[in-house]
Parts: structure tokens; C-alpha cells; sequence
């Protein structure tokens, strides 16, 4: 899916492998030593978060919610990540209240507006999903029911 939405840019960039990689080792080598800092920790949720794959998405927004309590200096970031992080696993009603909030606190904030567009467009999608869904098990129903009363009839 490609975006006319410069600023939300990070919904739709990942890292690649090797990238992410060296965050997760860095994360690692600082977990092990018993001292993690507040740049390292952010560096590797956003890079999780970034990522396409589900689980690294959902371990991104655990870390980034720790720094979200421990950290008021990091919050604005933590915010948009937060909100992109729910975005991309498709938590439309999270990804909305943390972007909310940082609207709130920044209504001129580009990212966060491209983001609320983005987050739009997939509550309008899923719901058309789930409409072609409703209709499709109706669709269905009616044959089942045509075919059923056919039988009957025939007997």
C-alpha cells in the first residue's frame, strides 16, 4: 500500500533484517549488563515497531509503553509510536487515542495528522470488511434456506 501521506512515511517504511538486527543486539548486550538507556530502548521498540511482523509490533508497543510511564521526556515520541504501533496490528481504537493524544499537545503535528488520516482509512476498510462479511454469511443464508425449501418441496 503505498501513502500520499509523506509524514506517516514510518507506517509503511520498515527496517531491514540486519537493522534491526543490530538494535535487538545493542538492546541485548545493555539488558545483559544490567543498564538499559532510555535512547537504546527507544531506538529498538521503534525499530519493532516499524517492523512487518506482528510479534515484533506487539513487544515495540510493551517497551514503548514502559517508556511512556518512566520517561516524560520521551512521551511525544512514544505517543506517535504508540499510535503507529496499534495502527500497523490494526487496533484502530488504540492507535486513535494515543494519536489523539498527541494532537492534543500538538495539533500542528504533520505526523500525527497523516497518521489520524491513515488510522480513518482503516476503520473505513474494516468496515467495509466486515459489511462484505455481514453480506456474504447473509448471501449465503438465503441460499441454504432457497435450497432447503426446494428440497422440501420436491418431496
Amino acid at each position: 500500500m503505498t501513502t500520499d501521506l509523506p509524514y506517516a512515511a514510518d507506517a509503511e517504511v520498515s527496517l531491514s533484517f540486519d537493522e534491526l538486527e543490530v538494535l535487538r543486539i545493542q538492546y541485548a548486550k545493555e539488558v545483559e549488563s544490567g543498564h538499559v538507556t532510555v535512547q537504546t530502548k527507544f531506538n529498538y521498540s521503534w525499530g519493532l515497531v516499524k517492523s512487518p511482523v506482528r510479534e515484533h509490533q506487539v513487544e515495540g508497543v510493551k517497551l514503548l509503553q514502559d517508556l511512556y510511564r518512566a520517561e516524560p521526556s520521551r512521551r511525544r515520541e512514544c505517543l506517535y509510536y504508540l499510535a503507529l504501533g496499534h495502527y500497523k496490528m490494526g487496533n484502530f481504537d488504540e492507535a486513535r487515542k494515543f494519536n489523539g493524544l498527541l494532537l492534543e499537545k500538538e495539533p500542528a503535528n504533520m505526523q500525527a495528522q497523516s497518521l489520524s488520516t491513515l488510522i480513518d482509512r482503516g476503520v473505513t476498510r474494516e468496515g467495509y470488511i466486515g459489511m462484505a462479511l455481514v453480506g456474504g454469511v447473509a448471501a449465503i443464508s438465503t441460499l441454504l434456506v432457497a435450497g432447503l425449501v426446494r428440497r422440501a418441496a420436491r418431496k
